[in-house]
């Protein structure tokens, strides 16, 4: 049984800093997943974390096309440890769900092999969370690393002048999702053949496969495992890079 990962990384990274016009392209800001943090691109931390899971069997890489080949040497002189998995490099889409599902078309798995999709910006995930989607995956089919929220829920309703509060959603139903999320492999390939036949676009893969029918678990996330997508972003994944190492 296959344990492959895919890490969605074709995206521009616009709240760490916007597009920049065509003819100043040249000198733009790397994209948010080549920032570096402690020294070393985020991508490569999150890399490493997947790459020390003995589980796992494989990791897809769904880049820009024009960023394959320089990541692909960058990890033969930089991480020559994440090179011990068996690594592939696939095109990315404009979206997320585009970039996984161009590498779901290039995956050949059976049917209780365990697909693994994490967030390419969440280096700090830490290797028991990522064994825990893996086991509850295999199990029911479907889990998410989750957090029970713990602000106040508001529902709101959009108006020229703002928002105006509709509800209080009790927090004790709400989680919120974090990655890896992981799926048995013919859970997600189905709900992902079913979106794309119908044109629906998710907002996470799990949003796809509870469209499709299949119940999701969650197990515990944790308050580190944070999503870098802006520059106050930084200043607290520097933190608990420092604090993770002591």
């Amino acid at each position: 049984m296959k344990v492959i990962v895919i890490i969605p990384a074709a995206g521009l990274g616009t709240r760490m800093a916007p597009v920049p016009p065509a003819d100043k392209a040249k000198n733009a800001p790397p994209s948010k997943q080549f920032t570096e943090l402690g020294g070393t691109p985020i991508l490569i931390h999150t890399l490493r974390k997947f790459a020390s899971v003995e589980a796992v069997t494989g990791i897809w890489i769904a880049l820009r096309e024009n960023e394959i080949a320089g990541f692909r040497t960058r990890l033969q002189t930089e991480a020559k440890d994440v090179l011990k998995k068996n690594i592939n490099f696939v095109v990315g889409g404009e979206h997320r769900q585009q970039s996984v599902e161009n590498a779901l078309r290039k995956i050949s798995g059976a049917a209780d092999d365990v697909v693994l999709v994490h967030d390419a910006v969440r280096p700090l995930v830490t290797p028991e969370i990522i064994e825990e989607v893996i086991v509850a995956a295999r199990k029911y089919g479907a889990a998410i690393a989750g957090l029970p929220a713990v602000d106040t829920v508001k529902q709101v309703e959009r108006t020229a002048d703002g928002a105006l509060v509709k509800a209080t959603i009790p927090r004790a139903g709400i989680v919120m999702a974090q990655t890896p999320q992981g799926f048995r492999y013919d859970v997600i390939k189905k709900a992902f053949d079913e979106a794309s036949a119908d044109g629906f676009l998710g907002t996470d893969e799990a949003s796809l496969v509870e469209r499709s029918g299949h119940e999701v678990v969650v197990v515990m996330g944790s308050p580190r495992n944070i999503k870098i997508t802006a520059p106050s972003d930084m200043e607290l994944a520097e933190f608990y890079l420092k604090t993770s190492s002591r």
